[in-house]
């Protein structure tokens, strides 16, 4: 799904607001949970799951092209975990 799929979703399901209303709402949400995991806050939501930012440590890498060994820096990468709720639904009751 993509954003502007989300946001016609939306719409749809709420007649009572304008489409540039809900473009603002989910612009405001997108860039509030950008902002809390750039300050390396977690980020929870009940039923779906848990954004959060691990940190990679520098390392020693391989460039493929030439062989040659190269210093790869420490880096900050967002990681998802699905909640409870959400993990069930996708594989069902009967396969858990």
């Amino acid at each position: 799904m993509t954003k502007s799929e989300l946001i016609a979703k939306l719409a749809a399901r709420n007649p009572n607001l304008y489409v540039r209303d809900v473009e603002t709402i989910v612009d405001t949400i997108i860039e509030e949970m950008s902002a809390a995991l750039e300050r390396g806050d977690r980020i929870e939501l009940r039923g779906f799951g848990a954004f959060s930012v691990k940190h990679r440590a520098p390392r020693k890498g391989r460039n493929p092209r030439t062989g040659e060994t190269v210093q790869v820096p420490a880096k900050r990468t967002p990681a998802f975990k699905t909640g409870k709720a959400l993990r069930e639904r996708l594989n069902g009751a009967d396969n858990a």
